[in-house]
């Protein structure tokens, strides 16, 4: 039986692992649209920059058959070359499994394709090992549907928990007077999803409500 998990996801406790973002895999993901995946995948990556959280980056064969990091996350990190496996499950990977844990954090957040494998793998794994795991499912994706839901089931019966890519950034932030964090929040909500459209409005609304503050009503 897994432990119990204790309180919300905070930045100095949790590191995010980006797995397998590449365009050879990308091109099997039936499950979600694409663009979608990728978008939160995005989205999730500058959360994590914003907030000074740890990102491991990883690719599978990335010279040899699967292509390189997409250009969207590796711009977020010029300076951070992926680490490349041979393994599916990467927490198997001495060089990933360092990095990981080297940190000392024991809330890992995994996001990748695919989910079934690439995701749901080292999740177990690492939950076994004693660490919290955190799925945002919507910035993960699979061959189909059924293959993707299997996944994040399999997960929870090890005890991942299943979240999406906006609700970690949420639990990361938490007060909107957070001043120091609120600008980066509001950019990633225009730039990554459809509350950026009323953010967009309020903005244009003379007064009181449409300054800092107002995206908490």
């Amino acid at each position: 039986m897994s432990h119990k998990l204790e309180g919300l996801l905070t930045p100095d406790e949790s590191i995010v692992a980006l797995i397998d973002y590449q365009p050879q895999i990308f091109f099997g993901v039936g499950s979600h649209e694409r663009h979608m995946v990728l978008n939160n995948a995005v989205a999730l990556a500058k959360a994590a920059r914003l907030f000074n959280v740890p990102v491991v980056l990883t690719t599978v064969a990335a010279k040899t058959f699967n292509g390189d990091l997409l250009p969207e996350i590796q711009a977020l990190f010029p300076d951070q070359p992926p680490i490349d496996r041979t393994t599916m499950n990467s927490w198997e990977d001495s060089q990933f499994n360092a990095a990981v844990t080297g940190f000392g954090r024991k809330k890992i957040v995994i996001a990748g394709l695919w989910t079934e494998c690439c995701v749901c793998f080292p999740a177990v794994d690492a939950i076994a090992e004693g660490y919290d795991v955190h799925v945002p499912t919507d910035a993960c994706g699979d061959i189909t549907i059924e293959a993707h839901e299997r996944a994040v089931q399999r997960g929870i019966q090890a005890g991942i928990v299943p979240m999406t890519t906006l609700q970690v950034m949420f639990e990361w932030q938490r007060d909107w007077a957070r001043t120091e964090t609120y600008d980066g929040c509001m950019e990633i909500l225009r730039a990554h999803s459809a509350y950026g459209i009323g953010v967009l409005n309020a903005k244009s609304i003379p007064g009181e409500r449409a300054g800092k503050g107002a995206a908490a009503e």
